[in-house]
């Protein structure tokens, strides 16, 4: 959630000077129930960053929030402020939108409103100049592996799909397969939702491929594995890592997951990333094509300057 905020914020400030200050937040537990109105700053966890200026201080031109837990911060953020801050709301809030200045929130959620913001995906931080910055930390490790580098992201368990052992071993020798007859190599992440024995299982099987399989520790190499890869294969189950892998340019194969429900959104998500012409279910085969990288975030930045200026 953070990163769809920050991406929004960073995608403004490349548009416009601008001084970024980063606010994480969270409720104690016994008020975290409450509904929206109910709720007041002072019940905030004692680890909280303090959400609003202290006296003297002035009121932020803008104000980016994402979650369930900013909802009744950034409702008061734009009464107290006395309409020096605009408001926005990424994400649907599941509230009215015109209690928000723009609500920027994913077209595959299907939120209607004269101040919604819609985008195919979520707000993130991926830039061409932000993976290539990246790049060089990883340089050593991933520039000379062999080509076609295939960068996976592995989701996990959620109220929609799961990722049992058995479908994990079974994706594991999919990947395996195709890595193997491309003569290329392997980069793999893993997110925090993915289950333990998912990722024991996919590690085993993986672990003989040239490549990296990132184990949790030192930096994140997430972006410098966006850089190098000729083929990003994705998880279905993360709206945000799929929007992000199609902001590359790169060929975008999806990977199916075991469905606990009817995928719905993630569905209506994923016909429109093919649409576009970015993402592919993964048949098996390394096939390369081209399309125009996604835009989303500036895109929305853009509307969110615009909204600010009238």
């Amino acid at each position: 959630m953070e990163n769809q905020a920050l991406g929004l914020a960073e995608a403004v400030a490349r548009l416009t000077p601008s001084v970024i200050e980063v606010k994480r937040v969270r409720w104690r537990p016994a008020f975290d129930w409450l509904p929206v109105a109910l709720k007041s700053s002072w019940m905030l966890d004692p680890g909280a960053d303090a959400p609003f200026p202290v006296e003297g201080e002035a009121w932020p031109d803008l104000w980016i929030a994402t979650g369930r837990a900013t909802l009744p911060l950034s409702i008061a953020v734009r009464r107290r402020s006395g309409g020096k801050t605009f408001v926005v709301q990424t994400q649907d809030p599941r509230l009215d939108p015109s209690r928000f200045d723009r609500v920027v929130a994913p077209a595959h959620d299907r939120l209607t409103g004269d101040n919604v913001v819609t985008i195919t995906g979520s707000p993130h931080r991926i830039t061409a100049a932000r993976l290539a910055e990246a790049a060089p930390v990883f340089a050593g490790r991933l520039a000379d592996l062999p080509q076609p580098r295939v960068a996976v992201l592995i989701g996990g368990r959620s109220k929609v799909f799961d990722l049992t052992p058995d479908h994990a071993a079974s994706l594991a020798d999919r990947i395996a397969k195709a890595v193997n007859a491309s003569g290329g190599s392997l980069m793999l992440t893993f997110s925090r939702r993915t289950p333990a024995a998912a990722r024991a299982v996919m590690t085993e099987r993986l672990s003989a491929l040239p490549g990296l399989i990132w184990n949790d520790e030192g930096p994140n190499p997430l972006f410098a594995m966006l850089h190098f890869a000729d083929h990003i294969l994705v998880t279905e189950d993360s709206a945000n890592m799929a929007a992000e892998a199609a902001s590359t340019g790169k060929p975008v194969h999806v990977l199916p997951m075991a469905a606990l429900k009817p995928p719905g959104k993630f569905a209506r998500l994923h016909a429109d990333l093919r649409v576009r012409g970015a993402t592919r279910p993964f048949d098996g085969a390394l096939e390369s094509w081209t399309y125009s990288p996604l835009a989303e975030t500036e895109r929305a930045a853009r509307a969110v300057l615009d909204a600010m200026g009238r």
